[in-house]
């Protein structure tokens, strides 16, 4: 006999499985520390490119003023600021990426304990 509560709930487990449970379990299977570090060392990666991309955008925009002045600014100097900027970036963006995975992990965790409290209840349910 069809049990209605049964079938609702496995419907609703089966459609959360499909869309954001494939990626709350891959994110389930780490430790809170290792998720994060995992993705901070790639947010810093992609944050380096990025600041390189920007760094030669501005070189090659005015490239002829730059060369021309290169010989007259002082090269150490340039390179410090240059330091200090690419400093600022990653700390400001790993300061954001880690809040923004801090929060994914924890709604990835709680989406869990509810998935995981629904096969519970299925399992009871199937008991009776």
């Amino acid at each position: 006999m069809l049990n209605e509560e049964r079938i609702i709930l496995m419907t609703q487990m089966a459609a959360y499985e499909e869309n954001e449970g494939k990626k709350n379990v891959s994110i389930g299977n780490y430790f809170r520390s290792d998720y994060i570090a995992v993705q901070m060392l790639k947010s810093i990666v992609y944050a380096t490119i990025a600041f390189v991309a920007v760094f030669a955008m501005y070189i090659f925009y005015d490239f002829e003023t730059f060369m021309q002045d290169i010989y007259r600014m002082d090269l150490l100097t340039f390179g410090k600021n240059v330091l200090i900027y690419y400093g600022v970036t990653i700390v400001v963006y790993g300061v954001i990426c880690y809040a923004v995975y801090s929060y994914r992990y924890a709604k990835a965790k709680k989406s869990l304990k509810h998935y995981y409290q629904n096969l519970k209840k299925l399992n009871s349910l199937y008991g009776k």
